[in-house]
């Protein structure tokens, strides 16, 4: 007759393989018992700031800290000091006589020699790199005649003196009275008398052409070279003349090395002009000195001249960073 079998508690195959299957399981019991903390911090380490286990400590969570610059600060407070002692000195010392200052600051005589004075710097600028980059192809050339006497040329212009230049310029007459054009070991067919060719302002042109053309043929020179040369080999497959080559694909690139030393020449120029007060050019500074020879009030108009030279420095320093900005727009990073 059918019975019922007794409850046992042995456990079947079924149960037996599910609790195998638990308990085999790598870190299952474990990661059952364990009392589930909140998660670390950001920055915190796993081990750090977790619940502890029984019977071990807790790890502290990590404190951050800034960096003390008290060395910095310290320097800064000192820098800070020091122009407050200056800005003070400037403007409680009379001697600066500042009314005067304003006075001188706009008047004739000074704005008509710093409108030589500007008139000067851009002509100056103009025809030096002109000359510059003629003597910079002259001296890159493989023809040795021009090689050498570009590279002779730099050389003598830039290891002589500008006041130097400028004073052999001016006294150019007792060499040569007369300046003439004709045949070589010939007939003349045109003389003039130097004095009356080479006026104060014409030897200040001559003078600091030639210097800074000396100056402006090496800051080229250096922007040519800086051009990759797979950039010209590449060009030149293209069967584009010289002449193309250079103002096509050469030059843009260049500029990128030219302008900066460009500009500082240029600032340089402007304040360089002042050298030719010596040779009696009305220019900025000459202007001024002709006032405090008159009024003695030498400091005050020296000051006017300092202030002019601070401003539109200023203003070619603006100038000069955004045509930098201009020609490294392909190279400037995202």
């Amino acid at each position: 007759m059918p019975f019922d079998a007794p409850a046992s508690d042995a456990p079947t195959s079924d149960t037996r393989a599910t609790h195998g299957a638990r308990d085999s399981a790598p870190g299952a019991r474990d990661s059952a018992d364990r009392p589930q903390g909140p998660p670390p911090e950001p920055g915190v380490p796993p081990e750090l700031g977790k619940q502890p286990e029984p019977g071990k400590q807790a790890v502290p969570a990590l404190r951050i800290v800034p960096v003390r610059r008290t060395g910095q600060w310290i320097a800064a407070l000192f820098v800070l000091l020091l122009l407050a002692m200056a800005v003070n000195s400037l403007a409680r010392n009379k001697a600066f006589q500042w009314d005067v200052v304003a006075d001188y600051f706009t008047t004739s005589a000074v704005l008509r020699g710093l409108g030589l004075t500007l008139w000067l710097t851009a002509l100056v600028m103009v025809l030096g790199f002109v000359l510059g980059t003629l003597l910079a192809l002259g001296r890159m050339s493989s023809n040795p005649v021009l090689s050498w006497v570009s590279s002779g040329y730099i050389w003598f212009f830039r290891s002589t003196p500008i006041l130097v230049q400028l004073l052999f310029w001016f006294n150019i007459g007792a060499l040569y009275p007369q300046l003439g054009l004709g045949i070589p070991f010939g007939p003349e067919f045109v003389t003039v008398k130097t004095v009356n060719l080479l006026g104060p302002v014409t030897v200040a042109v001559l003078g600091l052409t030639l210097h800074e053309a000396a100056y402006a043929a090496e800051v080229v020179r250096g922007g040519l070279l800086s051009v990759d040369r797979g950039q010209i080999e590449a060009a030149q497959s293209l069967g584009l003349s010289p002449w193309r080559r250079l103002r096509r694909i050469v030059l843009p690139q260049a500029m990128r090395a030219i302008v900066p030393p460009a500009g500082n020449m240029l600032i340089g120029a402007l304040k360089g002009t002042s050298i030719v007060s010596v040779i009696a050019v009305q220019d900025l500074l000459y202007s001024v000195q002709l006032v405090y020879h008159r009024t003695y009030q030498v400091i005050p108009l020296l000051l006017v001249a300092t202030i002019w030279y601070a401003l539109v420095t200023s203003v070619l320093s603006v100038g000069q960073h955004y045509v930098e900005k201009h020609y490294a727009r392909g190279a400037e990073r995202s």
